[in-house]
């Protein structure tokens, strides 16, 4: 029988952070025990969604809340989606307001719904997969702008501008930023609105870690210009520590009606693959209504873990790495010349020593090589065994 040949567009998509663990599951077959620093899986170490959020998904299972859904979501919880974004100065109704399966098919469903072939939209380098991914499957072209690892991963404006075209549909914003944890500053965030406005272009902000943040707060992006179409991405999986759960949204803030054609295909998707987990969706809407002191207590474990983290990489002399001010990651740089091929370096540390961390060519093959992205999730004593182990890497080389 004549085999049936996948699509390029489907063989262009390629998930770093996921592809690595592949061979970790070999050896792991293979009876090794693997310390997996390469997923942002909170759940994953010893972080628990709060028990009042997990009470309402019960709740909902309980109560029949098993069916379909409105395509765009329930209106309870685009209600408290509602109430959320204005709280951060987001001027949004509940006619702007789309659920969706994670962020992730939000952002699907955008780029499909805005890209022709040739389009183009800027995104951070490094950045999270996906964005790139997905610009890609949509026949647009992805057009990575310099992040300044020297002034902790800020956006490089000039640069940014430099690469704004004619074909420019989008400017990507992820704050905290993923895969670097750089939480940006807001007069960094109003030059990029600035921009933006200047040349009549929209910004997507992907806002999911926006409470996981330690000495500083996140500036809304929406606060630093009111005036550029904005669309906000945001969900249950990080804040609220339920990522298997996939709730996410996009929220349309647009006040000129310049995204009205673009709201209108994403609404358009959501209809045609009808409806996020009904229950799931109930129980964010209880995370965003419900108690929130969960978060200070995890920032401040996750601050803790962090200074542990960048101690353990001070003391490797062919590692450095930048502050972040957010999220769970961090890039370390690897300060080596001679090993900057940085996926043959992680795959190396993997089969020698059993520590998983993903390679930071995959977020970016300009801005990203020559690093690797971490998760500073574990406990103490697990961070402190696998950089025991790096160390014992780096001193074993010639």
């Amino acid at each position: 029988m004549r085999q049936l040949r996948a699509s390029e567009r489907a063989k262009g998509i390629e998930y770093a952070i996921r592809d690595v663990a592949v061979p970790a599951a070999e050896l792991e077959r293979q009876g090794h025990r693997i310390l997996k620093l390469n997923i942002g899986d909170p759940v994953a170490y010893d972080f628990d969604t709060p028990e009042h959020i997990k009470e309402a998904y019960i709740g909902a299972l309980r109560e029949g809340k098993n069916g379909y859904s409105p395509s765009y979501g329930i209106p309870s919880l685009i209600d408290a989606i509602v109430g959320k974004e204005r709280s951060q100065g987001c001027d949004v109704t509940t006619d702007d307001i789309i659920v969706g399966t994670g962020v992730t098919e939000v952002l699907q469903m955008l780029f499909a719904s805005m890209l022709s072939p040739g389009d183009e939209v800027l995104i951070p380098g490094p950045s999270y997969p996906p964005y790139t991914s997905y610009v890609r499957f949509y026949d647009g072209t992805p057009v990575s702008y310099h992040t300044d690892e020297e002034n902790g991963w800020q956006p490089d404006l000039d640069d940014m501008r430099s690469k704004v075209t004619d074909r420019t549909k989008a400017i990507c914003v992820i704050n905290p930023n993923n895969p670097t944890g750089a939480l940006y500053e807001g007069s960094t965030l109003r030059a990029i609105m600035d921009l933006a406005g200047e040349h009549g272009i929209p910004v997507i902000s992907d806002e999911i870690y926006d409470k996981m943040t330690y000495e500083d707060q996140v500036v809304p992006t929406a606060q630093t210009g009111s005036d550029v179409p904005l669309m906000v991405l945001n969900g249950i999986s990080k804040v609220y520590i339920a990522p298997g759960w996939r709730i996410g949204y996009v929220a349309f803030r647009d006040p000129s009606g310049a995204l009205d054609d673009v709201k209108d295909g994403v609404q358009r998707q959501a209809r045609a693959r009808l409806c996020p987990s009904h229950p799931a969706q109930v129980a964010f809407q209880a995370a965003l209504e419900g108690p929130q002191d969960h978060i200070a207590q995890t920032n401040r474990t996750l601050m803790q873990r962090r200074d542990i983290a960048l101690k353990r990489i001070g003391e490797i002399e062919k590692l450095s790495s930048a502050v972040p001010g957010g999220a769970f990651y961090m890039f370390p740089k690897i300060e080596d010349p001679d090993l900057q091929d940085d996926k043959a370096l992680v795959l190396d540390i993997l089969r020698k020593k059993h520590v998983l961390f993903v390679h930071g060519s995959g977020f970016c093959t300009q801005y990203g090589k020559g690093h690797f992205r971490m998760v500073h999730l574990p406990p103490p004593e697990l961070i402190e065994e696998a950089f025991d182990r790096v160390e014992e890497y780096f001193r074993e080389r010639p």
